[in-house]
């Protein structure tokens, strides 16, 4: 689930990357393209060779790994803006590199309360944007999108699974776990609007079907799946 997840994170900065390109004159958007392999092998000798061993050397203060983490990811978006690319696109591959490193849930804890406050400001943002006076008009096409999403990607993810050898019911799980459309999907839907490459209506149909997927999926999870806040008791796990 990680690696697919991170595989989605790759798309998901490729898509930016490419969009960002497409809204520049044909030289820059060249410059943009040969730069864009830059910040990935920064981040990635960065990571192996310097932040795994600074943090390994001083794990035992809290506040040294929680500053050394903030300003990674504030250094790669600098970095990426300064190459002619996005902020965005800094920020993504600066998750990425610490997500494929195994400092990852040690991060993970120490940021958890600053992560779920800036993840709520996202989603808010992106909701105080979402035009509702169009909302008569789409929701039909937001409901076909998100209900295809919901019976087709857990079959797919279930049956590619399956064929490494996973359990049925651990395919099964992965497949329910993975069954709405990625909240990458937002930004990108996003960032495709501002470049003119798609109108507010198709980018509206993007978003209020991910945001009826999030929904289900979060019941679905809860209903059926291994979870510190399962209904079922005997599905319950920390």
């Amino acid at each position: 689930m990680v690696g697919i997840l991170l595989m989605q994170d790759f798309i998901a900065i490729f898509l930016i990357t490419f969009l960002d390109a497409g809204n520049l004159q044909q030289s820059a958007a060249l410059r943009v393209l040969i730069a864009f392999p830059l910040p990935l092998v920064f981040a990635y000798f960065t990571t192996q060779y310097v932040l795994i061993k600074l943090i390994a050397r001083f794990d035992h203060f809290k506040e040294y790994i929680f500053l050394l983490a903030i300003g990674w990811c504030l250094g790669l978006s600098e970095l990426g803006a300064a190459l002619g690319l996005s902020a965005e696109i800094g920020a993504f591959v600066a998750g990425v590199a610490l997500a494929t490193s195994p400092i990852l849930l040690y991060i993970a804890d120490r940021l958890k309360p600053l992560r779920d406050f800036f993840l709520i400001l996202f989603f808010f943002t992106l909701g105080a944007q979402f035009n509702l006076s169009l909302l008569p008009d789409i929701i039909l096409a937001c409901v076909v999108l998100a209900t295809a999403v919901l019976l087709i990607k857990p079959v797919v993810f279930r049956y590619l699974l399956k064929r490494f050898s996973e359990k049925d019911r651990l395919a099964w799980d992965a497949g329910l776990r993975l069954g709405q459309i990625s909240e990458f999907s937002l930004l990108i839907a996003f960032v495709a609007t501002q470049s003119g490459v798609i109108g507010e209506t198709a980018s509206l149909t993007i978003q209020g079907a991910a945001i009826i997927t999030f929904l289900v999926s979060s019941y679905i999870v809860v209903l059926l799946c291994p979870t510190p806040i399962a209904i079922n008791p005997k599905l319950r796990r920390d």
